[in-house]
């Protein structure tokens, strides 16, 4: 009797067993989440920046920042050198001031000689999209449209200089 009860146990494990490698093999790989798409008027420059327009050709640098954020003046100039480090490689960076005005936006643009492409979040439209929580927040897009890196607080410039070598090195996406 205690065979056949053990017979049982082995045919339930082994049919539990196939049952689970076969969802596991039909399991698609798991992706990066998907940068949600967004549009936003440059400060200053009249042109448009479109997410989309940049899936295939760039990986994108969002900087959520504002003019009363610390941290952010005190890592602008570091910012800076990143983007001048990167501007000859397809990295596109995107400064987005959230809760700030135009006017307090260019001012913190004058006092740290920036650079880069500069818009306005007023109402965290994008930031909250993006999973904002606070300034500093940087999100790096890859290629194909997924979100590589989010990077919480101040040191973001020392470890971006890493993210955005491998999301280089790993090529044009297969679109």
């Amino acid at each position: 009797m205690l065979e056949v009860v053990h017979r049982d146990s082995i045919a339930r494990v082994t049919i539990l067993f196939a049952l689970a490698l076969s969802i596991v093999v039909a399991l698609p790989a798991l992706a990066a989440p998907a940068a949600p798409g967004f549009r936003v008027k440059l400060l200053d420059s009249g042109r448009t920046f479109d997410s989309r327009e940049m899936m295939g050709k760039k990986v994108v640098v969002l900087r959520f920042q504002a003019s009363y954020c610390k941290p952010c003046a005190r890592e602008a100039e570091a910012f800076s050198r990143l983007v001048e480090r990167y501007r000859d490689r397809p990295v596109e960076f995107l400064a987005l001031h959230v809760q700030d005005t135009a006017a307090d936006a260019r001012s913190f643009v004058r006092a740290h000689t920036i650079h880069y492409a500069v818009a306005l979040d007023p109402q965290l439209t994008i930031g909250n999209r993006y999973g904002l929580k606070g300034t500093p927040y940087t999100v790096v897009i890859d290629r194909k449209g997924e979100i590589a890196a989010r990077l919480t607080g101040e040191s973001a410039v020392t470890r971006l200089p890493r993210i955005l070598d491998d999301a280089l090195r790993r090529g044009d996406p297969k679109v």
